[in-house]
């Protein structure tokens, strides 16, 4: 059998070096238009919890991180001056550029054929191949060629990033918040070495063209990096890293794009990780997907040797639902980014702030079984500011008083366990089943607001948009807010711990 791994990621260079493991006769080729040391980007990080598949195929990314990564247990938060930090989370990174020279040495002692500076131009190229791997990354040059048989979507959100390194050495997963004179701007960091960190920078869009940092061509080719940029943030973030440089690395602003494809197969062609999915990396690893692909793909292979088609079909008939997982986990992660401004002016309390922050993907049962002391010190800032437990704590809008936050809607009321009733007349927001159609349910939130009323609920939709829809009514208009859901005790409990609703019920 003869095989083609179109691009030398971490994903390509996995799967070729499992399968011609596990068909020493198969002849296989990767691709690659970069040189073999080439790499953009810095580091990759991966949860401790995750790498379980990728380990039983081979051992070779838990050997990079022991050998030559950095591991950490706690996550820190820093904003308003403080710092926050939350234990049990287990993560590990490592330089990218060393994995991929590790996972090179691998294929090379397979029998793996590399051919670097090869770019593939003319498809045709690729005939004599029994299976084709698209795995050429996020940008995909033949999933958009052969765009009507994969289907390509992607929604881009409104929040712009940039990547850099820098030389301060973080302890582990940090996430910074400075607030400077053009609007706030955020760093997911963490150490990949001994001498170097990743240092990722978000911002909404105003803030970046009222900094002046949408000067940078675009157009300029791959490798240089936003020197204008890289002034202005070392500047901003000064005293949050001791003065160190940034380092440059093709670093320049960008849109995420969550990537999906209608399917990942075309005849013997098949696409393998950024090519064929993405997730924000804040809450998904790329490298991690794409090794996973691997090992699935060569499973589901192994499993229908004598037909391709077939096998491609089980491997993403398999795949598919672990990715739109992590996908649709990886939503309300990138939301709060696209939001996070907000959030670090409204909330002026670092320990709110950061719980706040942490259970837009963690939910807080998951962060009490990891760090019980940090969930204990949330409940007991709550308790000291209101006297009672989140959902045991009396509520009053106006001259309407209920005796906790739980409630029963009705459809002209809110009914508190004592039988107290708030009128809903005019009160009552639909949110939407999805995000495109929010601006609807936020108009109606502003008109609630204009018209007097004492507080909103907020009903149907979904989790994100419901939250949403709550937080604008919070946040932007001062109006209390009543969240109706499925919601048993502890995810209802951090709803009002994280400021994110201040009344949360069941439908009658």
């Amino acid at each position: 059998m003869r095989v083609a791994c179109v691009g030398g990621g971490p994903g390509g260079l996995f799967f070729a070096t499992l399968f011609k493991r596990d068909r020493p006769e198969s002849e296989v080729v990767v691709f690659e238009r970069n040189r073999p040391d080439d790499t953009f980007g810095f580091g990759v990080v991966f949860s401790d919890a995750t790498l379980g598949a990728i380990d039983a195929a081979d051992p070779v990314l838990s050997e990079a991180l022991e050998k030559h990564g950095r591991h950490w247990d706690e996550i820190e938060v820093r904003v308003h001056g403080a710092r926050e930090r939350v234990g049990g989370m287990g993560m590990a990174a490592v330089v990218r550029r060393t994995l991929l020279t590790l996972l090179q040495e691998r294929a090379r002692a397979e029998g793996v054929t590399m051919r670097f500076q090869h770019e593939i131009g003319d498809p045709a190229e690729l005939d004599g191949f029994d299976l084709v791997v698209v795995c050429d990354g996020a940008n995909s040059r033949f999933r958009t060629m052969f765009a009507d048989d994969f289907g390509p979507s992607a929604e881009v959100a409104s929040a712009k990033f940039v990547w850099f390194g820098t030389t301060y050495m973080f302890d582990g997963l940090t996430f910074v918040h400075q607030d400077g004179p053009h609007g706030v701007f955020a760093a997911h960091a963490y150490p990949i070495s001994d001498s170097l960190s990743t240092f990722i920078v978000e911002t909404d869009a105003e803030s970046w063209a009222a900094a002046g940092l949408d000067a940078f061509d675009p157009a300029t080719p791959p490798g240089a990096s936003d020197e204008t940029t890289k002034a202005y943030l070392e500047k901003l973030f000064h005293d949050q890293i001791d003065g160190h440089p940034l380092v440059g690395n093709n670093s320049r602003w960008a849109n995420f794009a969550t990537r999906r494809a209608r399917s990942w197969r075309r005849g013997t062609w098949v696409l393998l990780g950024d090519a064929a999915h993405t997730a924000h990396f804040s809450v998904g690893s790329g490298t991690k997907m794409a090794m996973e692909d691997a090992v699935a793909l060569v499973a589901a292979l192994g499993e229908s040797p004598q037909d391709v088609p077939a096998a491609l079909d089980l491997y993403e008939r398999r795949r598919r639902p672990q990715v739109e997982k992590i996908q649709n986990s990886a939503r309300p992660s990138l939301s709060w980014w696209e939001h996070f401004g907000r959030y670090v002016r409204a909330f002026d309390d670092p320990v709110q702030f950061a719980f706040h922050f942490l259970t837009r993907s963690i939910p807080r049962a998951k962060l009490a079984l990891r760090d019980p002391e940090y969930t204990g010190k949330v409940d007991g800032w709550w308790r000291e500011r209101h006297g009672a437990a989140p959902l045991d704590t009396p509520f009053q809008a106006g001259p309407f008083r209920l005796p906790s936050r739980r409630v029963t809607a009705t459809a002209t009321a809110l009914v508190g366990e004592d039988g107290a009733e708030i009128p809903m007349d005019g009160s009552w927001i639909d949110a939407p089943a999805a995000e495109p159609d929010l601006p609807r349910a936020l108009g109606q939130v502003r008109d609630a607001a204009r018209a007097g009323a004492p507080l909103v609920g907020v009903r149907g939709g979904t989790p994100l948009t419901r939250v949403l829809v709550a937080e604008e009514a919070r946040l932007a208009h001062g109006l209390p807010a009543a969240i109706i859901g499925p919601y048993d005790d502890d995810p209802a409990a951090t709803l009002l711990l994280s400021g994110r609703a201040d009344l949360v019920g069941r439908a009658e």
